[in-house]
């Protein structure tokens, strides 16, 4: 019988978790460091965000309050390694700047919002669109919302389920229409899907040891 399009997501997450094995993203110790990681990893490989965000400890400027009060040159610089450091410092400030002026600088506060409230919020921000904000509502505030980036548009196109419509929206509601609402499996899936297409299923494919090979109609 031909597999229902839960039956393949299924399939293919489980062929990627047996392959690689459970992720444990996002690394960082707390909400606000995956919020500035998300930030910063636009563009950017992470090993960058990385050394931006241990400048950022060292200097002990990694909580609300302390990134908010930080000179905006100076925060320039300490995120440097993580590359167009100029304009991911504006975007950080903006977000320290939100969470100050409505939140008195407590994520806690901001993840009071339900998700339909904290989505559209998160969008208002300069800086921050589907993918970051996504980013955050899964990885920060632990909600069960699918996070699309190219690497998943890359691979579910190759495997021959991408919808109709080519948009950020259209992908994540192949994912949340056709899933348990879950945010342990978004997480792990999204994660899985990130090292696949970053070691195998690249911009030139490495098909030969590919998990997913007998699925792939590319």
């Amino acid at each position: 019988m031909t597999k229902t399009v839960p039956e393949k997501l299924l399939d293919i997450f489980q062929r990627l978790f047996d392959r690689y094995g459970p992720q444990s993203w996002w690394p960082a110790d707390d909400p606000f460091e995956v919020i500035v990681g998300a930030i910063l990893t636009q563009s950017t490989a992470w090993t960058n965000v990385e050394q931006a965000i241990s400048n950022l400890k060292g200097a002990k400027t990694l909580t609300p309050t302390t990134l908010y009060d930080l000179p905006l040159d100076r925060l320039a610089q300490l995120i440097r390694p993580s590359g167009y450091y100029n304009a991911k410092a504006l975007k950080l400030k903006a977000f320290t700047d939100r969470l100050h002026s409505k939140y008195d600088d407590e994520l806690d506060r901001l993840f009071t919002l339900d998700t339909v409230l904290l989505r559209p919020e998160l969008l208002s921000i300069y800086g921050i669109g589907e993918e970051t904000a996504d980013s955050i509502i899964l990885y920060a505030a632990g909600r069960p919302i699918f996070v699309i980036d190219a690497y998943t548009k890359r691979i579910i196109s190759r495997l021959g389920l991408a919808p109709e419509t080519d948009s950020y929206g259209a992908f994540q509601v192949l994912f949340t229409d056709n899933l348990p609402q879950d945010e342990g499996l978004f997480n792990e899936y999204h994660a899985l899907l990130v090292r696949h297409g970053k070691e195998v299923c690249r911009k030139m494919p490495r098909c030969t040891i590919c998990c997913l090979r007998s699925l792939c109609s590319h």
